[in-house]
């Protein structure tokens, strides 16, 4: 019993269809397991359906078709705890960052949990010290680099604690030096991972699967080898 509940997937995805307002389908039948501890890279052209299939993870979007985390149906009454347990970061921090100092960006999720003020204190200093960003709480987050930014984003979701962690397109807008710094914090997070991205050297080095999106649909799934290494699939893929 215990053998298998160890086994049961962290995101057990059956049939998930989306269709926008506007009648484009942007998921096809999607039905994918992660297990605990999983490094996937999600790579396809844009348009593909990647970032759609990311905002389904913790109920932004609601498409038809049964989502599971960590054993529990995406279903309203759940999804306070599930956008616990799934933190997204968005391709660009602009988007998630909004308060006046960093400090009151990355305290943000913990006061959503209702935790005591300590604990959120505690909880802000832990995520920015993971992401080598102690010394800028009383920052204006307006005022910080692109690289900065995505580091602060990034803390913001450590701060909640979650067991998933989900990015769009980490690496883009970022200079060389600060794609490799965000490289490296990525690559040592204990998370489990899901990152779309179009960069494939980060997918191929960095993650131990890949799965392949176009139209709206997965079409391959495998190591990075079996996938980066198939030129003709790549090709035909427009990659």
């Amino acid at each position: 019993m215990d053998n298998k509940l160890k086994s049961d997937p962290i995101i057990s995805i059956q049939n998930l269809f989306f269709e926008y307002p506007n009648g484009h389908s942007a998921l096809q039948d999607i039905s994918l397991s992660v297990q605990t501890g999983e490094k996937i890279a999600l790579i396809g052209q844009n348009g593909a359906g990647k970032s759609t299939f990311l905002l389904h993870l913790n109920g932004i979007l609601e498409g038809t078709g049964e989502i599971f985390i960590s054993g529990l149906p995406l279903k309203k009454q759940f999804l306070k705890e599930i956008r616990g347990k799934v933190g997204l970061v968005f391709q660009s921090p602009d988007d998630q960052l909004f308060s006046p100092t960093v400090f009151e960006d990355v305290a943000f999720g913990p006061i959503y949990m209702g935790l005591p003020e300590n604990e959120i204190r505690e909880r802000v200093s832990h995520a920015l010290a993971d992401v080598e960003m102690s010394g800028f709480s009383d920052r204006v987050t307006y005022h910080l680099s692109m690289g900065e930014k995505k580091r602060i984003a990034v803390a913001t979701v450590l701060a909640m604690q979650p067991e998933i962690l989900v990015f769009d397109e980490p690496t883009a807008g970022l200079d060389p030096r600060a794609r490799r710094n965000l490289i490296r914090l990525i690559e040592r997070l204990p998370q489990t991972l899901i990152v779309a991205t179009h960069d494939l050297d980060f997918a191929r080095r960095s993650f131990n699967r890949v799965i392949l999106m176009n139209h709206g649909r997965l079409v391959a799934d495998g190591s990075p080898a079996e996938i980066l290494d198939d030129a003709a699939l790549l090709e035909e893929q427009g990659l």
